[in-house]
């Protein structure tokens, strides 16, 4: 019987350090989400971040490189949340079989983002990249820094940018940070 309680006790700690940074449900507040699209490039791509019936973020439209474009992207900036180079970045997700890139931004005032990119698989999939394999990016363009190496966050990112014309859509459970 203690040795039970003794389990219990710890599995409740190891839970207790996941940090959740948003949890999709039918009365969640999307307001904070901002679509940012290559059209502040003079590109023409157009994306859209709704709440589904079922409570679900839905980032979809399409994507294309005319005009100079390539990407869509929508972001959520909040306040800072501590972390660990060592924790990773946890994604219930539901995505449409294409490639899309995860971003995180350590302070506010970055002009570069943190990235790794994953494939999701057109079924709903658990996706855990740890923080550490993020590297670091401005413009497009890999920078000659380590790659994550701070101790916290101040904004994600989901983005498309697969180099090609292209409808896509991915619906969004939940995001967490784990270690």
């Amino acid at each position: 019987m203690i040795r039970y309680t003794i389990s219990a006790s710890l599995l409740f700690l190891f839970s207790a350090f996941n940090i959740i940074l948003f949890d999709f449900n039918k009365k969640s507040d999307i307001s904070s989400w901002n679509i940012v699209d290559d059209r502040v490039m003079g590109g023409i791509s157009q994306s859209h971040f709704s709440l589904t019936t079922s409570g679900h973020g839905k980032f979809y439209e399409f994507v294309t490189t005319e005009s100079n474009g390539g990407f869509s992207s929508v972001d959520y900036d909040f306040d800072k949340v501590k972390v660990s180079p060592n924790d990773k970045i946890k994604i219930k997700l539901k995505g449409d079989g294409k490639t899309y890139q995860f971003r995180v931004k350590a302070f506010p005032n970055d002009r570069h983002n943190y990235i790794k990119e994953f494939a999701t698989t057109g079924e709903w999939q658990n996706v855990e990249i740890p923080l550490s394999d993020m590297y670091a990016s401005w413009r497009g363009n890999r920078l000659n820094i380590p790659n994550f190496d701070k101790n916290q966050i101040t904004g994600i990112t989901l983005m498309i940018a697969n180099g090609k014309k292209q409808n896509f859509q991915i619906l969004l459970n939940s995001i967490e940070v784990v270690n």
